[in-house]
C-alpha cells in the first residue's frame, strides 16, 4: 500500500476533480497511471468519470444500480462506493475481508469460488451494525491488511482473538483455503530498440499498441513474439535474424547490432521474457515494401483512432507525453543513461 501512496497522490493533483479528469486527453490519464500496471482501469475510471459528469451533473450517484452501471464497477467498487462514501449497509468484500470472515468463522469453502464470495456477501451484510456501515468495513479491511494477514499473522494484537474460530482451533495459518491460480503463460520475445540516423539522430522509434486487448493505446519499442517449442526450446535461428526479419516485414530498414539488456513482465495471464537489441536506422521506412499499414507520426499527431500501426521518433524529453508499459519505461531510460553517460 505505502508504495502506491506517492501514485495516488500525484493523480488527484493531477486530477483534482470529476470533471478534470472526464475532460482530459487520455494519454495525459495513462501516463499519470504509468508504473500502476492493470491500465484497463485507468481508462475505465476515466470513462466512469465521464459518465458521472453526463448522467449525474457530476455527482458520484449514491443509488445501486446507478452505480452497477458506471464502467469498470463491480461487486466489491459498488459496496466501497456505497457503504463508505454513503453509509448504506452493503458488503465490500475483496481478499482481507475473505481471510478474516474465513479464520473467525472456520470458513473452509475455497474463497476464489464465487459461491463463496456470494455467501460472505450475506454474512458481511448480517453483521453491519446499524448505522455503521462505513465505519465497519472500512475496519474490517483495516483487520485483515494490518492484522489478519496472510502469512503470520498478528493474532496476540488482534481485538476479536478470543472469538476467533480459526485461532482457537489453531487454523489461521491454513485459512483460507483458496485454489492456486494458474501460473502465467510464459511468452519470448526479441525487442528491437532502432536508433535513428540523419534527420533522426538522437531518437528511438517507438509504436502505439492497437485499440483494443493487452496494453491498448500504450507505446512501446517493436517487438516480436518468438516462438518455442513443446519442450520449451527457443529456435535455432538467432533472434537478431528474426528482429531483422521482422522490421523489414514493417517496412523499416534497420540493422540489429548488439545486445543492450534482458528483461521481464508478468501480466495476470502472461510472462514476457524479453531480448532487447539495438539497432540501427538504415534508411526511412518504405511503405510500398512493407506487409502492413502503418503510419508515422510527428510528435504532435500522438493519439489515433486506427488500428493500424502508428509508429514515432522520440527523444528522452518527448517521453514525457507519451505513456509506456513499466518494462518499456525502464529500457528506454536504460539507454538515454547510457547514451548520455558516453
Amino acid at each position: 500500500m505505502d508504495t502506491v501512496i506517492p501514485y495516488f497522490n500525484r493523480f488527484i493533483e493531477k486530477f483534482p476533480s470529476i470533471e478534470a479528469l472526464a475532460d482530459a486527453p487520455e494519454q495525459e490519464v495513462l501516463k499519470s497511471w504509468e508504473g500502476l500496471g492493470y491500465y484497463s482501469r485507468a481508462r475505465n475510471l476515466q470513462f466512469a468519470a465521464r459518465q458521472v459528469k453526463e448522467l449525474h451533473g457530476g455527482i458520484v450517484p449514491d443509488d445501486k444500480q446507478a452505480v452497477f452501471a458506471l464502467k469498470g464497477v463491480g461487486p466489491y467498487t459498488a459496496g466501497a462506493i456505497l457503504s463508505i462514501a454513503f453509509n448504506k449497509p452493503e458488503p465490500a468484500v475483496d481478499g482481507n475481508v475473505m481471510r478474516v470472515l474465513s479464520r473467525y468463522f472456520l470458513i473452509e469453502e475455497d474463497i476464489m469460488k464465487g459461491s463463496t464470495r456470494a455467501f460472505m456477501e450475506k454474512l458481511v451484510v448480517m453483521l453491519i451494525p446499524d448505522g455503521q456501515a462505513s465505519h465497519f468495513n472500512q475496519a474490517l479491511m483495516e483487520l485483515g491488511a494490518l492484522v489478519c494477514t496472510p502469512k503470520s499473522p498478528h493474532c496476540l494484537t488482534c481485538p476479536v482473538m478470543e472469538h476467533c474460530s480459526g485461532r482457537i482451533e489453531g487454523r489461521e495459518e491454513t485459512l483460507p483455503v483458496k485454489t492456486k491460480a494458474k501460473p502465467p503463460r510464459p511468452e519470448y520475445r526479441v525487442v528491437a530498440l532502432v536508433e535513428g540516423t540523419g534527420e533522426h539522430e538522437g531518437r528511438v522509434l517507438i509504436r502505439q499498441r492497437p485499440q483494443s486487448g493487452l496494453l491498448a493505446r500504450m507505446w512501446e519499442l517493436p517487438h516480436v513474439q518468438v516462438p518455442i517449442d513443446r519442450s520449451g526450446r527457443m529456435p535455432d535461428e538467432p533472434a537478431m535474424d528474426i528482429l531483422g526479419r521482422e522490421l523489414a516485414d514493417e517496412g523499416f530498414r534497420a540493422r540489429p547490432l548488439d545486445h543492450l539488456t534482458d528483461a521481464e513482465h508478468t501480466f495476470s495471464h502472461i510472462h514476457w521474457n524479453l531480448q532487447v537489441y539495438r539497432c540501427r536506422e538504415e534508411d526511412l521506412p518504405q511503405v510500398a515494401e512493407s506487409k502492413t499499414n502503418y503510419s508515422v507520426l510527428t510528435t504532435e499527431d500522438v493519439d489515433t483512432n486506427t488500428d493500424q500501426p502508428s509508429y514515432i521518433w522520440i527523444n528522452k524529453e518527448d517521453m514525457e507525453q507519451y505513456a509506456f508499459p513499466l518494462v518499456f519505461l525502464k529500457t528506454l531510460n536504460l539507454y538515454f543513461d547510457k547514451q548520455q553517460s558516453k
